[in-house]
């Protein structure tokens, strides 16, 4: 007999689900983009966090900086090998692929993005990230608000996706379910590959003959009915995508292959989650490094020939996040230890392509780090209201000035 505190591990839909009432589902209505912003309901984000920590010197390269490679003897690029995209900055010589979008106009390089009074550790700097929230502690991430801010269509259950194992904290709202799906064909409740484990939870469910009733109960069930319903429809709905790409066979190829199947499937999915790493390089850097750029560069490059040719390019904005860059010395291992500020990027056929900010500074320090000259907040603030079509401060808990990316 399955008991009732067990009931919930019979899921692998990765939603959320609080003990509140209130944290579970609105009464939804259709979002409505701000003023002036047309095809805002047709425009999809995805989300890139490269988890770990980026170091973004090694990404984003000073190569024009003497500086650079005086702290890094041995980690530093040779200029010669450097992508240049001015005489001070270039990419990373794994990054090819991308930097041809770059030529092409479709990518944003955001310099020197952080936060004040950073924090260096892993768990805490990723929280600050997906919460937005670098003051304080929140329950709900920045998307998530977003989603209970907008109110989607309840019955639409891709409203937001996160191709993940676990839903991201980045997703996580009070009123809206979000599946997470690691991929399309593990993408089911656990309890419907036995049949007695069905059995056993239907049971569950509707037994009646405890002494007490739970406020949870019927909520729960909605859940686990909206995840039962979402891993049957799902494979139905992207089934007649026909992908235009050659997508590199690594996991970041895998998850953005899927995310342009639900995006050129038309499901109304307005955020996507994927992640890449890890970044967190304390030991032989370069090799570990150069190969995650060079399989996010091929990745993002075939994801976007991908939308182009079902002409979804225009429709996807793409902003990729790490909890913070890495110290501008190398360390005793070819390493280096976490860090502050680094670059970001937004790609896609709604932004202004270019280096936005200056360089980083490697002579005014904060105790040997990048300091931060652009609040990532900032950075939603632009994505929340000039793509998504919402005001941002409900969101942001705050006014943040808008960067000028988006076309």
């Amino acid at each position: 007999m399955m008991k009732r505190r067990n009931f919930l591990v019979a899921t692998a839909s990765g939603l959320a689900v609080f003990a509140d009432t209130q944290h579970v589902f609105a009464r939804a209505l259709a979002q409505t983009p701000l003023p002036g912003l047309p095809g805002g309901e047709d425009r999809c984000l995805v989300l890139i966090n490269l988890y770990g920590g980026n170091d973004g010197l090694n990404c984003v390269v000073p190569h024009g900086n003497d500086r650079y490679y005086q702290l890094r003897p041995a980690l530093a690029i040779a200029r010669n090998d450097v992508l240049a995209i001015d005489a001070q900055v270039g990419l990373n010589p794994q990054m090819r692929s991308f930097k041809s979008l770059y030529d092409k106009g479709v990518v944003a390089i955001v310099q020197g993005v952080g936060y004040p009074d950073p924090d260096h550790s892993h768990f805490r700097s990723t929280e600050i990230w997906q919460t937005a929230a670098p003051d304080r502690y929140e329950h709900t991430g920045w998307l998530g608000r977003y989603f209970d801010e907008a109110e989607p269509a309840r019955e639409n259950l891709f409203k937001g996706v996160a191709v993940s194992r676990v839903l991201p904290e980045a997703l996580i709202s009070n009123r809206t379910d979000i599946p997470a799906i690691p991929a399309l064909n593990e993408y089911a409740m656990v309890a419907d590959r036995d049949a007695s484990a069905r059995r056993a939870f239907s049971a569950a469910a509707h037994d009646r003959s405890v002494p007490f009733q739970s406020p949870y109960l019927a909520h729960v069930m909605e859940i686990e009915g909206n995840a039962q319903r979402s891993s049957e429809e799902l494979p139905k709905l992207v089934a007649g995508y026909t992908t235009k790409a050659s997508y590199p066979a690594t996991g970041l190829g895998r998850s953005l292959a899927l995310a342009a199947q639900i995006i050129g499937s038309n499901l109304g999915t307005k955020a996507i989650y994927v992640e890449h790493g890890s970044f967190d390089t304390h030991v032989s850097q370069r090799t570990t490094q150069d190969q995650l750029l060079l399989e996010f560069s091929n990745a993002v490059a075939a994801f976007y020939e991908d939308l182009a040719a079902h002409g979804n390019d225009r429709r996807v904005l793409t902003l990729t996040f790490s909890e913070f860059g890495r110290r501008i010395e190398e360390n005793g291992n070819h390493g280096t230890d976490h860090g502050e500020a680094s670059p970001l990027f937004m790609i896609g056929g709604g932004v202004k392509g270019g280096l936005y900010g200056a360089p980083p500074d490697l002579n005014d320090t904060n105790m040997g780090n990048v300091r931060f000259a652009v609040d990532f907040r900032s950075v939603y603030a632009t994505v929340l209201e000039r793509w998504l079509g919402r005001p941002s401060a409900p969101v942001l808990k705050g006014q943040f000035a808008q960067l000028p990316i988006i076309a």
